[in-house]
């Protein structure tokens, strides 16, 4: 089974300004896109894990990345390292969706051990390593390997679409 990822985050602005005789443009096109090819060193990666997921009003949910996520075709995913994470809250959510902050075996790459990212309805988180960079978020199996995942308030559920990128070794 092989793995070609592009991964990708973009964003063009236009600030205007009217002025008497004329107006004054402003134009950005801010694009970081990264090609991963299959295997595990720097510039690849071989898995991928991708889910819509429903969490329970006050609910919470670890995403263990080493052993107990499924990928497309059923097969368990050990992720020893991530070079994409990327996570959408449903514009339609009512409530937040939390990212971080496990109680145990935290997978602490990103946020720290404790740190958290709140998404509000609509928004979404993406974060993605360069194509040289052979360490990306290292996963410690059994104990630094679970990504929690909260819906912030009771309620309503709130639902989370979620893609991993990384690699087995």
């Amino acid at each position: 089974m092989g793995v070609t990822s592009t991964l990708s985050m973009s964003a063009s602005v236009l600030q205007t300004k009217a002025l008497d005789l004329t107006a004054a443009e402003d134009s950005l096109a801010f694009r970081r896109a990264v090609q991963l090819t299959d295997g595990v060193t720097a510039g690849k990666a071989d898995r991928v894990f991708h889910d819509r997921r429903t969490l329970a009003a006050s609910a919470s949910e670890d995403l263990d990345l080493a052993g107990v996520l499924t990928d497309a075709f059923g097969q368990a995913l050990t992720f020893v390292r991530v070079k994409g994470l990327f996570i959408a809250a449903a514009a339609t959510n009512t409530n937040n969706v939390i990212i971080g902050n496990a109680a145990s075996n935290a997978w602490a790459a990103l946020l720290g051990a404790t740190g958290t990212v709140t998404l509000r309805p609509g928004a979404s988180l993406g974060v993605m390593t360069g194509p040289a960079d052979a360490t990306a978020y290292p996963v410690t199996a059994g104990t630094g390997d679970l990504l929690k995942v909260a819906n912030s308030a009771g309620g309503t559920g709130v639902t989370y679409d979620v893609v991993i990128v990384g690699t087995s070794a």
